[in-house]
């Protein structure tokens, strides 16, 4: 995915670019600042540093291939996977809220008409790849991830929703390798804060960009 974004920037002459990005994408666009410095102007990453300090050394506890085995029967699990159907549009706006109670009704009808594909057979089901959360057997190295955020150089912003699992980088740490960063925690918002609140996650972006 690093590479998808560096070509990007590179085929189409986007350089210096601002980035706003979330999770995943996130952590991607964190690795291309830290290894391409000079083509960021501006990064905005929430929740995208990864597991915590804590979490990352109970997912190196079990031995290296135990790891392995487990991320194997886990994609198998996720190949074999049959993606829910919903009968009605209705359904999946009220799964949309299930998951996230933080939604309006409006952002909740907005996220599930842009998140379904319609079935032959008039029902539903989500636009997710069943791959996306499996975490790989092999991971990079803490000490390889704090350089790659010690090398960015551009002002870079770190978003929290104060209800997220996600875990705050200012009291676990790590926050130090970054030369400019700030972070900023959004109350009554978990993991998808700029759904949660909209409007407080786009003050923050325009006062910082």
């Amino acid at each position: 995915m690093v590479y998808d974004l560096a070509q990007l920037v590179h085929q189409l002459d986007l350089a210096p670019v601002t980035i706003v990005s979330h999770s995943m994408g996130g952590n991607v666009s964190l690795r291309y600042a830290g290894a391409f410095p000079e083509q960021v102007r501006k990064l905005v990453a929430i929740e995208g540093l990864g597991p915590s300090p804590k979490l990352r050394q109970e997912m190196l506890k079990p031995p290296y291939p135990e790891r392995v085995r487990d991320w194997v029967e886990k994609k198998r699990d996720a190949a074999a996977r049959l993606p829910r159907r919903y009968a009605t549009m209705e359904d999946a706006i009220a799964r949309m809220h299930e998951a996230n109670r933080f939604l309006s009704h409006e952002q909740a009808i907005h996220l599930t008409i842009h998140g379904v594909n319609r079935n032959e057979d008039g029902t539903f089901t989500w636009k997710f790849d069943p791959y996306l959360n499996l975490w790989p057997a092999e991971q990079t190295s803490a000490e390889d991830e704090q350089q790659s955020w010690a090398a960015i150089t551009c002002p870079t912003l770190l978003m929290y929703g104060a209800e997220s699992w996600a875990s705050n980088p200012e009291k676990d740490g790590r926050i130090a390798p970054f030369r400019n960063a700030e972070v900023v925690v959004v109350d009554k918002a978990g993991h998808w804060l700029h759904h949660d609140q909209y409007p407080t996650f786009m003050r923050h972006l325009r006062e910082f960009l």
